[in-house]
């Protein structure tokens, strides 16, 4: 079973449209809503996959109790967290060009009593989890030290733990050593403090991130591919990717992909690779099911392209 942690859930709706043309009507050729969060999509995708999940997320008022709803008709089983305020929507805005334009509302602010019970449920049902996925931004109210107190309870009751998050929750949660931490390009340079203009300057970030106290690194760098460092070895995967509808929720796709086939090594790499480039197919944030991957078109290697330039390279 594979455990998520969503502190800051949203009700997704996603709009398709030709082009988003600014200060005007915009007509909609497609429409789609969906429980969000980067932990919920990881549950999402673990579910498309026929395996077992539990989302742990804090629901608040009328579109809480939809979110719940939507999860359970996929087959996820929520372990909720009642709080006060009412769960954020966000609106995303995908161009038949593969541009995304999303709206993400700050969500409700959780008290201390919210919090401890968010902590509490996550260490309750942790116990049968083979793998817990802690995601996503912190709502108001919770410090950014609160997801190092997450991996720090996580590892005192034996599991393990993957953190995808960014900024100061990332780096105060490197100390309490949590087993994989998933960032993409942006979120790399933001922890090492520089840009990043090759795959090489990714590994040097990746292996700084480790030396900080991750014990794996799995990055996600866009259209190039992804990195996995840890202490048993470093690979590179991409995929050969025909077109890109959405890429709403790939990251959480890999990372569903990666702990599926087990959370290290470069098998687990090549499934990460997998569910990412298949999730960038489907429209808005569609989790991949086993029939929409495409493993013959994945390529994984020791053999790091360390002069490569990134695609996308950040300043």
């Amino acid at each position: 079973m594979i455990l998520t942690v969503t502190p800051n859930p949203s009700l997704d709706r996603t709009y398709e449209v030709p082009a988003l043309e600014r200060g005007e009507v915009n007509r909609a050729s497609a429409e789609r809503m969906d429980p969000g969060g980067k932990g919920v999509n990881v549950s999402r995708a673990v579910a498309a996959a026929g395996r077992r999940t539990v989302a742990v997320l804090p629901l608040g008022g009328a579109p809480g109790a939809l979110v719940a709803h939507l999860l359970d008709a996929q087959g996820i089983e929520v372990a909720p967290v009642p709080v006060a305020g009412a769960t954020r929507s966000n609106i995303a805005l995908a161009e038949s060009d593969g541009v995304l334009t999303k709206i993400n509302a700050p969500g409700p602010e959780l008290s201390a009593a919210e919090q401890e019970l968010l902590l509490e449920t996550v260490r309750e049902q942790s116990r049968d989890a083979d793998w817990i996925a802690c995601c996503g931004s912190l709502p108001r109210g919770l410090a950014p030290s609160w997801y190092g107190d997450a991996v720090a309870r996580v590892h005192a009751g034996g599991a393990r733990i993957a953190l995808d998050t960014s900024g100061r929750a990332l780096l105060e949660a490197l100390g309490a050593r949590p087993d994989v931490v998933k960032p993409n390009a942006e979120e790399l340079a933001a922890a090492v403090g520089r840009p990043l203009a090759t795959v090489g300057d990714a590994l040097k970030a990746a292996e700084e991130v480790r030396a900080l106290g991750a014990r794996a690194v799995l990055a996600s760098l866009g259209a190039d591919g992804q990195l996995l460092v840890s202490d048993t070895g470093a690979w590179f995967g991409c995929a050969r990717v025909s077109s890109v509808r959405s890429n709403v929720g790939a990251g959480d796709a890999s990372l569903a992909g990666f702990l599926i086939a087990g959370g290290t090594g470069p098998e687990a790499l090549a499934s990460a690779v997998a569910h990412g480039a298949a999730a960038v197919r489907l429209p808005g944030s569609v989790m991949p099911a086993p029939a929409d991957l495409d493993p013959a078109a994945v390529t994984v290697t020791a053999d790091i392209p360390v002069d490569r330039e990134l695609m996308e390279p950040v300043s």
